[in-house]
């Protein structure tokens, strides 16, 4: 058995106050965002509490899906990285940025200098998408959606040559005499209708055309803040599961379970000449203590 964890958008803070200079962009309404309510919405003590509770918990690997940053501020990027080294080694904990890792031009490239470690891949390249890791019987598969954009959108893309890129990945392992079990990671919902308009993936639609000719085994992202299952299409016509979950520092909104601060664990099985998947949410409880939540269910009803 292989555990793998999955947790994202921390929006680790607090924010450092800007310089004049460093407002002169989207980050304006971002830092104003924060201060009059995101802020409030992102509780380091419940993430803190998080980790640390997975850290106890049976686990080989962690994929952390994007949004470490709130306004991408060079000051940002130290927390990411010390909330990274929290979570594990580079070897054992996989990254994957986000819109708010990316937040205008250079953040990303500042962040991903600080925390490449955590997107190395096989090949020994950091930084560089899709990457792909061997762990165990997994195969990750990190992709980057994260792009600069207007103030008030929060949309991503891949890009065709990443989408290329990773289509030959899949192909490749999925022709292997003992396949493994394909993981892509990703920030934004992959599927068409996946986030609302402003905060979609641009290419969903080739995107999901590309798993339903390569197959992928289970799609993680964050990027909604809302714990979420969905299915796109393989290409033996069955479901390949997108999982979405919360913000890994959300406070209870209304008491909704779905938006409570959470992680997931996958405990991948190789049965024969197939792999069997269970998965289960664990997370912030009414009482605010850490709990398991839910068991998911990945399987097309």
């Amino acid at each position: 058995m292989f555990r793998l964890a999955h947790l994202t958008d921390p929006h680790v803070g607090p924010i450092a106050r800007p310089r004049l200079r460093q407002l002169l962009s989207k980050r304006a309404t971002g830092y104003v965002n924060w201060r009059r309510g995101r802020s409030r919405h992102h509780d380091m003590e419940i993430l803190a509490a998080l980790v640390a509770d997975l850290r106890t918990q049976p686990h080989d690997h962690v994929a952390c899906t994007g949004d470490l940053c709130n306004i991408g501020l060079p000051s940002e990027w130290a927390t990411a990285r010390d909330f990274l080294q929290a979570l594990g080694t580079p070897d054992t904990v996989s990254f994957v940025p986000g819109n708010h890792d990316a937040y205008v031009r250079g953040s990303l490239e500042g962040l991903l200098k600080a925390c490449g470690a955590w997107t190395s891949g096989d090949d020994g390249t950091d930084g560089v998408f899709p990457y792909l890791r061997r762990r165990g019987p997994l195969a990750l598969i990190g992709v980057s959606s994260a792009i600069p954009t207007k103030p008030f959108v929060a949309s991503g893309r891949l890009g065709p040559p990443q989408i290329e890129t990773v289509e030959a990945i899949l192909t490749r392992l999925g022709r292997e005499p003992e396949p493994p079990f394909r993981v892509v990671m990703i920030h934004h919902p992959p599927q068409p209708g996946g986030a609302s308009p402003g905060r979609e993936l641009k290419d969903a639609e080739t995107f999901t055309a590309m798993i339903g000719r390569a197959g992928a085994d289970l799609i993680l992202h964050g990027h909604n803040h809302v714990g979420s299952i969905g299915f796109v299409r393989g290409p033996d016509g069955t479901g390949v599961p997108v999982v979405g979950a919360p913000s890994a520092s959300a406070v209870s909104h209304g008491g909704a379970l779905h938006r409570r601060a959470s992680y997931h664990v996958y405990a991948v099985t190789r049965a024969d000449d197939r792999y069997v998947i269970e998965a289960k949410e664990r997370g912030l409880t009414e009482a605010g203590t850490i709990a398991d939540l839910r068991v998911l269910k990945l399987t097309r009803r």
